[in-house]
């Protein structure tokens, strides 16, 4: 069974056919899903996808929902992962291309608020010895720079999209790299030659439902169903079975989002 470590699957676009999206994914062989939240607001709805089986959930503050966040909003986080037992916190980090081309004008403001709370999040992650989702855009040595400041657990680096130096700094602090559905366009050849060179032991797979659709489907909705065949994709990259890339995937999300086997 795959794991698929990071899908939105309490956001709006599933409201219609929310069971189905999931009985899907347990048809096709996806085993687990784990939902991360993107703010204060959606802290229940990412929870409530727990009715589905194989659902985990990450509690966290997303850095584009920045104009949203409130330091109020820290101590309720703290108390929800003591509460609701999230596997990661998540999805957090720093995103300098969101801010640049949506928000001009308060280009630094808005960055320094992002900082402030992935920050305080980190902190949250190491006291509570949880793993950490992290959204990184143009943003993976600041990043880096904080993750070695403020140590956790590991986590997964979402998807990853930098470059092979960054990659391994990642592995160095425990982390695996999140490949998707930018891995399956021909056209992504650094992506396609990372996931060719990084380790499998490094990568985890993920939809990021319901955005970042691969290939067949373009800019359709996204879903975990199509997990199975983007595995296949990075089998194909690499020269080996789909089989084994389900295997070692799912170990590996297994070990870094401590996860029992069932999952």
């Amino acid at each position: 069974m795959l794991i698929d470590t990071h899908c939105h699957l309490d956001a709006a676009e599933y409201d219609a056919d929310r069971d189905a999206v999931a009985a899907r994914a347990r048809a096709a062989g996806v085993g687990s899903i784990v939902v991360p939240a993107v703010a204060a607001a959606n802290f229940q709805s990412a929870a409530a996808c727990r009715r589905y089986a194989g659902v985990e959930i990450a509690l966290g503050m997303h850095p584009m929902y920045v104009h949203v966040h409130r330091e109020e909003h820290l101590a309720l986080l703290d108390a929800e992962i003591q509460r609701a037992r999230p596997v990661a916190v998540g999805e957090i980090g720093l995103d300098r291309f969101q801010s640049r081309i949506d928000r001009p004008g308060v280009h630094a403001e808005d960055l320094a608020r992002q900082e402030f709370f992935f920050i305080e999040q980190l902190k949250l992650a190491a006291r509570h010895d949880l793993p950490v989702l992290l959204h990184i855009r143009r943003a993976n040595d600041q990043i880096l720079k904080q993750l070695r400041r403020i140590k956790v657990p590991g986590g997964i680096a979402h998807a990853f999209n930098g470059s092979l130096q960054q990659a391994r700094e990642y592995l160095k602090l425990g982390f695996k790299l999140g490949f998707g559905g930018a891995m399956t366009y021909s056209r992504a050849t650094s992506l396609r030659r990372l996931a060719t060179e990084l380790p499998l032991e490094a990568i985890v797979l993920e939809t990021d439902g319901p955005d970042i659709p691969p290939e067949w489907i373009s800019r359709q909705r996204n879903e975990p169903a199509e997990l199975p065949r983007i595995a296949q994709v990075l089998a194909e990259l690499r020269g080996i079975g789909a089989e084994e890339v389900a295997l070692r995937t799912t170990a590996n999300a297994r070990q870094v989002l401590k996860l029992t086997a069932s999952a």
